[in-house]
């Protein structure tokens, strides 16, 4: 199987649509039903469509971070310095890495993206550094998530 043939490439390439505010159908047609989200701040395994939909809008909203989108590059989310700088996908698997700054605090982490054969996301885990990083998104989730949920 070639790279362009592997399932994770098009969910990638969804994926950088949803972040820029452009997939049709949003979260909903690019997450599998029973899509498992891995929290660097929550200990368990978060389980489902709609608590991952829930952790991945929270993120949305706490991780644009500082600074503008001119700044910050092509694959910025809206409104802040958030951007991916290198990716990885191979199979039904992706290592998407970004940066940005959160109140002035510099933030790197990666995006360990799995799919399902129908192109679905089936696990999505982030993993955050450094520990400054990890305490102040954890602070900044929590008030999200209250707000969210």
């Amino acid at each position: 199987m070639r790279a362009s043939e592997d399932p994770i490439v098009a969910v990638v390439a969804k994926w950088h649509l949803h972040m820029r505010g452009q997939l049709e159908g949003g979260l909903d047609g690019l997450l599998a039903d029973d899509c498992v989200f891995l929290s660097p701040i929550v200990f368990t395994p978060q389980v489902g469509k709609e608590i991952t939909k829930l952790y991945l809008t929270a993120a949305s909203k706490t991780f644009p971070g500082d600074g503008s989108t001119e700044e910050a590059g092509e694959n910025a989310s809206s409104g802040g310095s958030f951007h991916y700088v290198k990716e990885i996908v191979s199979g039904h698997h992706a290592m998407l890495e970004f940066e940005t700054k959160v109140k002035g605090k510099y933030v790197n982490g990666i995006d360990l993206i799995s799919c399902n054969d129908e192109g679905k996301i089936s696990e999505f885990k982030v993993m955050i550094r450094p520990l400054q990083a990890v305490n102040l998104i954890h602070e900044q989730m929590k008030e999200m998530l209250d707000r969210l949920g």
